[in-house]
């Protein structure tokens, strides 16, 4: 879809992102990233990067919807954001790391977007293993979705911004009700992808090594779930319940149950509260 860029002023409160300012400033350096594309609207930003990838599109490509008609979550769960409201951007990568070690991928994520958002809005985080970013009322801020195809990696993530209270779910919340005014996405979003770069050039040059690179600290420091009893839905349908203990070298969590330890590459989280 051509791109197009409405007046910034055609809503006050949720102006269109400059595309082309964005794009200039972010690929400017001569990084990690290549292109950056803002589209009006989109099926999903991470089914059309991943079909491009199968296409050979570079690493570093960056696509930006303003709407996202099919946003997909994990667990083929949908996800929805009123135009113009959050940020919804994937991106292409092609990690040369072991294969185990990309399930840090979504982790990293988690970190750089946590650490953008601190530094653009104040608003304190955490991550919620393995996708989550969480407002510190448990509220959920924003999803991750990492998707592989080959040798490339497409990392999606939907946060919400300015949408209102009234527009989200009960366990949802946005960057403008935590702050209480709107917030400039802008910033944001090169903030965000400046983040996920120095992250993941450390993270490569150590060939995945989550301790060496540095991240698996990180992760730990931000990390709302190690630590916490949880109670986690399998893919197959089956609950298991016990203590998170850890993330391992492969980005797996490892929950502590009455029954032994066990880790997982994938699951529906719940962090339960004792009373």
């Amino acid at each position: 879809m051509p791109e197009t860029t409405p007046s910034r002023w055609s809503d006050l409160e949720r102006p269109a992102l400059d595309a082309r300012a964005l794009a200039a400033a972010l690929t400017r350096d001569g990084g990690l990233w290549r292109t950056l594309e803002v589209v009006q609207s989109t099926g999903s930003t991470n089914a059309e990067l991943l079909a491009r990838a199968t296409g050979g599109a570079d690493e570093g490509t960056v696509l930006v919807a303003e709407y996202q008609e099919a946003g997909r979550g994990r667990l083929d769960r949908t996800w929805t954001s009123p135009p113009r409201a959050g940020l919804t951007v994937s991106f292409l990568v092609r990690p040369d790391v072991p294969a185990a070690r990309r399930g840090w991928l979504p982790l990293l994520t988690g970190v750089a977007l946590a650490e953008s958002v601190g530094e653009a809005t104040g608003v304190r985080t955490s991550v919620k293993w393995p996708n989550d970013l969480l407002a510190l009322d448990g509220r959920k801020l924003a999803g991750i979705l990492a998707e592989a195809s080959g040798g490339a990696v497409v990392v999606g993530t939907g946060l919400n911004v300015n949408t209102d209270a009234a527009e989200l779910p009960d366990t949802g919340t946005s960057l403008s009700v935590v702050t209480g005014s709107p917030v400039d996405r802008g910033p944001l979003l090169l903030a965000f992808l400046r983040a996920v770069e120095r992250r993941y050039r450390a993270w490569v040059e150590a060939l995945g090594d989550p301790v060496a690179s540095g991240l698996a600290a990180d992760y730990l420091a931000w990390s709302s779930t190690v630590g916490t009893t949880v109670a986690v839905t399998l893919p197959d349908g089956t609950t298991l319940e016990g203590v998170a203990q850890a993330v391992d070298w492969d980005g797996r969590l490892v929950v502590a149950t009455q029954t032994g330890t066990v880790e997982l590459a994938s699951g529906d989280v719940q962090h339960v509260r004792k009373v």
